[in-house]
């Protein structure tokens, strides 16, 4: 979607449903921050009634958590809701020519069966929109008025490896890819979980939903397989550690044949050079040169002659794994500059 010059001046009313968790937060910061939209309505269940600044007082916000009732007086609604909420709220929104951003699973996958095997709930096929990862997207995002947000860990592990499927015509070729990533604990949401707490995750690390985590068919679904056929063999372990954000990826590759390292440097250089908020380094990566900002970091580790890569990734799982990168999908479909609100 694209917008005439003379609406660059034109303030959008925004309102966020689901806006109490931890990336409803992150969205309200944001939004009362972003030079062209007015946030106003914060939309939640559990927190009806409650104000803002109650539940954040970082956040300098004394506005009241609402229930909400069907309302669509808005230009655009943020969706941060548990999967397989949105699927009820969304049509209505999409009909009556709303921008909708949705940080849910619910509309990510093209596949039904793959969502209900990973989401263990059922959709239609028509329950799909825009994969808003501006790195990959761009131009899809820009005509879109319904995205759906990536998720945090497909965020860290999509855009670490792909460059090696969609940035060249040559002939890398992928055969395997073995994922480790560690997210912090806001990654599970706000809610309390007994495992969540302080004395069973301080000094601890942990494994889980390995093999079966439901970003896996999302990963394959963007970089043009699939997790029922799948072209390349891939294998996912997450983990959470204790720390409260962030998601720190160690993704081993095995190339076909194998290529040079400047090769792979340039490769990436070049897919990443128009991507503001993508960052290659030559150094290594870590958590706290992501936390709190819209950066994805990425480290080409070890290049070896055998055909191996060893690539590490860094982002915040509430911005760029969230929040900011639902902003910045905002932006383009705006026609703003998309690193407004975020830098």
């Amino acid at each position: 979607m694209t917008h005439p010059v003379s609406e660059s001046l034109k303030k959008y009313s925004v309102s966020i449903i689901g806006a109490s968790g931890y990336s409803g937060a992150e969205l309200t910061r944001l939004l009362l921050r972003h030079p062209q939209v007015e946030l106003q309505e914060l939309y939640a269940f559990s927190q009806v009634g409650n104000h803002v600044s109650d539940l954040y007082p970082a956040l300098g916000c004394d506005k009241l958590y609402r229930q909400y009732s069907g309302e669509t007086e808005n230009d655009i609604y943020f969706l941060a809701l548990p999967h397989g909420e949105a699927l009820q709220l969304v049509p209505s929104l999409v009909q009556a020519g709303k921008i909708v951003i949705d940080l849910s699973g619910d509309f990510r996958l093209k596949n039904p069966d793959e969502h209900k095997e990973f989401y263990n709930q059922v959709k239609a096929p028509e329950a799909v929109m825009t994969y808003g990862m501006p790195e990959l997207f761009h131009d899809e995002i820009i005509r879109g008025k319904a995205i759906s947000n990536p998720g945090c860990y497909a965020s860290s592990i999509i855009l670490g490896v792909a460059p090696l499927f969609l940035g060249t015509k040559s002939s890398i070729k992928i055969r395997t890819i073995n994922c480790t990533s560690t997210s912090g604990i806001s990654g599970a949401g706000r809610s309390s979980k007994t495992e969540l707490s302080f004395s069973e995750m301080s000094e601890n690390i942990r494994a889980y939903k390995v093999g079966v985590h439901q970003h896996i068919p999302e990963i394959m679904q963007a970089l043009g397989t699939s997790a029922t056929n799948p072209s390349f063999d891939f294998t996912f372990t997450p983990m959470i550690g204790s720390l409260v954000r962030g998601i720190y990826s160690i993704l081993n590759v095995q190339l076909e044949t194998p290529v040079e390292e400047a090769q792979i440097m340039e490769l990436y250089r070049n897919f990443y050079k128009n991507a503001p908020f993508v960052r290659v380094r030559d150094t290594m990566t870590e958590i706290k040169h992501v936390v709190y900002t819209n950066f994805c970091d990425i480290h080409i580790a070890r290049v070896t002659r055998s055909g191996s890569l060893l690539i590490v990734t860094a982002l915040d799982n509430l911005l760029k794994g969230a929040a900011g990168q639902a902003v910045q999908n905002m932006n383009l479909m705006l026609a703003l500059d998309e690193k407004t609100g975020l830098i």
